[in-house]
């Protein structure tokens, strides 16, 4: 491919522990390693910025761990390449306000642009423009809604609502020859989408989408090519140092390479990341094998609404019990009869309705609550 036509797109960066350790001693080299020269041979690198960059240690009241990283995160991503980061992400809003601020501050200062998230919905929903040899290629960036959304005017990250997500998609295609939609949502360490994701992907493709791109699930999901626009449910984590988590899912993922011509042809770049080393390295042949074989399975499934479909309620009976855990009212008559005459206090702490909250916004924890306390899939 010539590298004037190329567009990288890669999945979750979390630069923490280790990685963090590197960038801090400015050794970005190790860290990129062999993934390097894809990066850098291309027009257009791109990756999630998982977290804020950040020195506040002020956090916002959430439910699920906050995380940051150092301002000089920016300075490693522009030596490897990147030039457009996507902010859209349950992470981005962590530190709050001044959170958002300082990572688009040290991205600028950088020569590294920014979509997804601003100062309010407006500048959130921003579309990226950029024109890569004959070509002009838009990019939108939506999340599900979860603590860092914004709905009006005040910072936040741009949220999925199809109505608006399709009018922004029909206003790209008019402006330009190839749109990218690129969207974090779906089931944490589940490798496939739920079928209302499947739908949702889709829409967008019928929206005028030329490749729909999803994150967020920490582990690889399968793609395929709907109506001629390739669809990737998940790329995995990009670069995630995370010790507690090591396997095959956490540390194994694929960038995607388009080339920008009269259509968008694509390749898939397999890798893994922080595994006994803090770095990103491409698959060996015989992890490529390996790769090449679990997402072609993958992909089967995901042609097959009625195994994707049974595919998820198996996934719903694995995480039955902590999600019936987060709602169960542990309610009966005498109780209601002692709280009402203000003998016994609320069972609804701020905390509780923090997560009730993000169950009820959240379009994938909804996927979950929806399909177990439906008798007709869920028993017992």
């Amino acid at each position: 491919m010539n590298s004037r036509n190329r567009v990288i797109v890669t999945g979750d960066f979390c630069p923490i522990n280790r990685i963090e350790e590197l960038i801090t001693e400015g050794n970005y080299e190790t860290i990129f390693n062999d993934f390097l020269p894809v990066l850098k041979n291309s027009s257009l690198a791109l990756t999630n910025l998982e977290c804020p960059l950040t020195e506040s240690g002020q956090n916002i009241n959430k439910i699920g761990p906050s995380l940051k990283a150092s301002p000089h995160v920016a300075h490693a991503l522009s030596f490897a390449g990147f030039n457009l980061l996507t902010l859209a992400n349950n992470h981005i809003m962590d530190f709050g306000n001044e959170g958002l601020e300082s990572t688009m501050n040290a991205c600028e200062e950088n020569g590294i642009d920014c979509i997804g998230a601003g100062n309010g919905l407006e500048a959130a929903r921003r579309i990226f423009y950029k024109s890569i040899g004959n070509y002009k290629v838009a990019i939108l960036n939506f999340t599900e809604n979860e603590y860092s959304t914004t709905s009006g005017d005040y910072p936040g990250a741009n949220p999925l609502d199809l109505i608006e997500n399709f009018k922004d998609i029909k206003e790209a295609k008019e402006n330009a020859d190839h749109v990218l939609v690129i969207v974090h949502g779906g089931h944490e360490m589940f490798n496939l989408p739920s079928p209302r994701i499947k739908k949702t992907y889709r829409f967008f493709a019928d929206a005028g989408a030329n490749a729909v791109i999803g994150h967020h699930t920490h582990c690889f999901s399968g793609y395929e090519v709907y109506r001629g626009t390739p669809i990737f449910y998940s790329l995995g984590n990009f670069i995630f140092d995370y010790p507690q988590r090591h396997g095959l899912e956490w540390n194994s993922g694929y960038a995607v390479e388009f080339k920008v011509n009269a259509k968008l042809d694509f390749r898939i770049i397999p890798y893994v990341q922080c595994t006994d080393l803090p770095m990103v390295q491409l698959m060996d042949v015989n992890a490529k094998i390996k790769f090449e074989k679990a997402i072609k399975k993958l992909n089967e499934i995901i042609a097959d609404d009625s195994q994707l479909s049974a595919e998820f309620d198996n996934y719903c009976q694995k995480v039955k019990r902590l999600y019936l855990s987060y709602i169960e009212p542990h309610s009966f008559v005498l109780l209601h009869y002692l709280r009402n005459r203000k003998v016994f206090p609320s069972l609804l702490s701020n905390k509780k309705k923090l997560l009730l909250l993000n169950l009820m916004r959240c379009e994938s924890h909804r996927d979950v609550i929806s399909t177990l306390l439906d008798n007709r899939k869920v028993h017992g």
